[in-house]
C-alpha cells in the first residue's frame, strides 16, 4: 500500500504580500481619519449649544411665569439648581468639562464671560433681580475652542456662546 505523502510545505502569504496589504490599509487610514477627525468637536459644540439653549429657555419660561404672576424676577442660582423649579431634570453636563455643577459669578465676570475654577464647576450664572430691568447671564465655564464660527475666520470659545 502506498501512502500519499503530504507536501512538506504549506502555502502561506509571503512577506511582500503582507507588506502590500499594510501599505494599502495605511493609505486608506490616512484618507479616512482626517475626514472624520472633527466629528467629535462638532458634536461637543452642538451639545453645548443644545444645553445652553435648553437652560436659557427654562430661565425665560420661569421669568415669563413670574411676570404673569406680577413679579419680574429671574430665578436665583439656588432655584436654577433645584430640579423641578426651573429645569425639569438636572442641569445638563457641560460637554467640555463633563461637569453639571453651577457657580454664581459677579457682574464683571459675567460681562467678560470669565472662566473660573473650571475643574469644579461646569456652568456660570449671574443674576441681578434688583436691576431695572432684572438681568441674568448663564454660560459655560470653559474657554475651550468650539467649532462655532466667530464671523472673523476663527472660532468662539465655549464661554462665548
Amino acid at each position: 500500500m502506498i501512502a500519499a505523502l503530504a507536501h512538506p510545505f504549506r502555502r502561506a502569504f509571503t512577506f511582500l504580500e503582507v507588506m502590500v496589504v499594510v501599505v494599502i490599509v495605511g493609505i486608506l487610514a490616512a484618507i479616512v481619519i482626517p475626514r472624520f477627525g472633527g466629528v467629535t468637536d462638532d458634536a461637543k459644540s452642538s451639545a453645548l449649544q443644545g444645553a445652553l439653549g435648553g437652560v436659557r429657555s427654562s430661565i425665560a419660561s420661569f421669568r415669563a411665569k413670574a411676570v404673569i404672576a406680577g413679579t419680574t424676577t429671574f430665578p436665583t442660582a439656588a432655584q436654577l439648581a433645584t430640579v423641578g423649579t426651573v429645569v425639569q431634570n438636572e442641569i445638563p453636563k457641560n460637554p467640555y468639562s463633563g461637569l453639571a455643577t453651577l457657580q454664581e459669578v459677579s457682574a464683571a465676570a459675567a460681562a467678560a464671560r470669565t472662566v473660573s475654577d473650571p475643574t469644579q464647576y461646569g456652568w456660570n450664572y449671574w443674576v441681578d433681580n434688583a436691576a431695572t430691568p432684572p438681568q441674568c447671564v448663564f454660560y459655560a465655564n470653559s474657554d475651550s475652542a468650539t467649532t462655532v464660527s466667530d464671523g472673523e475666520g476663527g472660532y468662539k470659545g465655549a464661554n462665548e456662546l
